[in-house]
């Protein structure tokens, strides 16, 4: 059971601790816990909510099964929480007063998630369960977590203006979150090869452009500290 709980935290600690050394102004270790901490407790609520809403999921057509939960009861909860812990841990806080530090405090809440969904996944399917979140999964929640924090920091920084960034610091992961299970899910349920075909390069690319998306927007945000930072000097 100890290698299997390693193997699920393993790519948890491994993308926290990246974006974390990333930081030209690293954030108080005891409110990234406290983040962290929150995004594991969150699993409860998250999936006593998702199993209600599954109730609800009574289409006929894989299609709008797929679709409802992918987007209603998986990525629109989930990123839901996360976004609420981010706001109400850290939109006031004076440590946050960079545009990076958005992006670490969302992935630690993010992750937190993930840390505690991945250990529940892989003690249930085993390793090469673990291999695959590693792979996907995992960097995902991270991903949707820099989409969440980029859109977060624009806000905290834009004053009044800032308010429609607020939704888009909600929205953007919760299409990327809902788009990744979508796609994943009817490839899983497709049956004809061209359509196997056609979704798995439909998942791909839409993997490449979250980590293009994130990648881009994550030196983005260092750049402009640095400038800063450096114009200071």
């Amino acid at each position: 059971m100890l290698a299997l709980l390693v193997s699920a935290g393993f790519p948890v600690i491994v993308f926290l601790v990246v974006i974390y050394n990333k930081d030209t102004v690293k954030e108080p270790p005891g409110l990234l816990i406290k983040c962290f901490i929150w995004g594991c407790v969150a699993t409860l609520p998250i999936v006593f909510i998702e199993l209600f809403l599954d109730t609800f999921n009574v289409f006929e057509s894989v299609l709008m099964r797929s679709f409802y939960d992918s987007f209603v009861v998986a990525s629109a909860v989930e990123e839901g929480f996360k976004f609420l812990l981010l706001y109400l841990l850290v939109w006031k806080r004076r440590e946050f007063n960079q545009h990076f530090d958005g992006i670490v405090y969302a992935v630690f809440v993010s992750l937190g998630f993930a840390l505690i969904e991945n250990i529940f996944y892989v003690l249930d399917a085993g390793f090469g369960v673990a291999i695959m979140r590693a792979i996907l999964s995992v960097p995902g929640h991270g991903m949707f977590g820099v989409a969440m924090g980029y859109f977060f920091a624009i806000a905290r920084f834009s004053g009044p203006a800032g308010k429609k960034f607020l939704w888009l610091s909600f929205l953007v992961p919760v299409l990327f979150h809902g788009g990744y299970d979508f796609l994943l899910s009817l490839l899983v349920e497709a049956e004809n090869g061209l359509l196997t075909l056609l979704l798995f390069a439909g998942f791909v690319a839409l993997v490449v452009c979250l980590w293009r998306f994130g990648i881009r927007n994550i030196g983005k945000q260092y750049a402009k500290d640095r400038s800063i930072i450096d114009q200071g000097i």
